[in-house]
């Protein structure tokens, strides 16, 4: 399109160019690391290509697992929040067509609806955080391992969940091994930002671009009977957005290390690109291990403990009547 001036407005790929080029161009600054402007130049290619995925159709098939990946994450916070309130958890779905579910008996509504959206953000903002440091980034694989376990307990008749973490764990283990680690850093930050604006953009589209009856914020608001699924969404993205820019000024400040630093740091921190594969699969498998057999021997007994007034007669208002109902043991 011309412009009356006759000038022609410049794409967004220009302006990001340019924006990089002015970033590594200015003079050291105390305040901002060159590490961290890397960081942020890498971060802010991510959200390009995040953006613009749907008019780039290699795109679109290369970021499809890791938009089924940040979907079983919103999953699994709503099923923490569901722990965290002695919900009973039966079971986490994650959909071919990046739709998810999480179904749960009990629990407080009020704190388990939110929590998906705004749990995903804030682990995304943690990420982000992490993601300015290799050494933080490489503890942060380690408990996303812990997590993706557990989500694999949950999911255990979802094949899509299987395949998806099963890739993600692969990857893990591959950017572990290369470049001092310094792979797994930028691995980590990328699924901060998608896991952010992933958030942040299904809240525009279900409440605010078009409103979706069957999501978190209609039935939110349905629930609450106070302001409408609009006024949640507009809220909740509020607070999503605050925990991505908190994420990104967090990491800058708390991080500053240069590279050396961090390569250093990270070699003494099981290793970098001298690490073995087999080491770090060990770390796998026994972080996989670990988590399975918690959650094992805790089922029989969770409820009962941590739920002394639990009934499994109470069934989350959300869930369709029916279903199995049998007691804890």
């Amino acid at each position: 399109m011309i412009l009356k001036s006759g000038l022609i407005p410049p794409s967004p790929l220009s302006v990001f160019g340019a924006a990089t080029d002015s970033l590594l161009s200015l003079p050291d600054d105390p305040c901002v690391a060159h590490t961290s402007r890397v960081t942020l130049i890498v971060a802010g290619s991510y959200v390009v290509a995040i953006a613009i995925r749907e008019h780039v159709p290699i795109l679109e098939k290369l970021l499809y697992p890791f938009k089924l990946l940040v979907v079983g994450m919103h999953e699994l916070c709503h099923a923490l929040a569901g722990v965290l309130t002695c919900a009973k958890i039966e079971s986490i779905e994650l959909d071919p067509n990046e739709g998810g579910s999480t179904r749960m008996r009990g629990g407080i509504p009020a704190i388990t609806l939110p929590a998906g959206y705004l749990g995903s953000s804030l682990i995304g903002a943690a990420l982000i955080t992490v993601g300015f440091d290799t050494s933080a980034s490489k503890v942060a694989a380690i408990v996303l391992l812990v997590l993706w376990a557990i989500t694999l307990y949950w999911a255990r008749r979802s094949w899509v969940a299987y395949a998806t973490i099963l890739m993600m764990a692969a990857l893990i283990v591959i950017t572990w091994l290369v470049a001092h680690s310094v792979a797994l850093r930028f691995f980590i930050l990328f699924i901060g930002v998608m896991s952010c604006l992933y958030a942040i953009w299904d809240i525009i589209d279900d409440t605010l671009a078009r409103k979706v009856n069957s999501s978190d914020a209609s039935e939110y608001a349905h629930l609450i009977g106070c302001c409408g699924s609009r006024f949640w969404g507009a809220f909740w993205l509020l607070q999503a957005c605050v925990f991505f820019v908190a994420g990104i000024l967090v990491g800058i400040v708390v991080f500053r290390d240069s590279w050396e630093q961090q390569r250093e740091r990270a070699d003494r921190f099981l290793g970098g690109k001298s690490t073995t594969a087999s080491l770090v699969l060990t770390i796998l498998r026994h972080s996989l291990n670990t988590a399975g057999t918690i959650l094992v021997d805790q089922r029989a007994n969770a409820m009962s403990v941590f739920c002394p007034y639990w009934t499994p007669h109470y069934r989350h208002p959300l869930l369709p009547p029916g279903g199995d109902r049998r007691d804890p043991p």
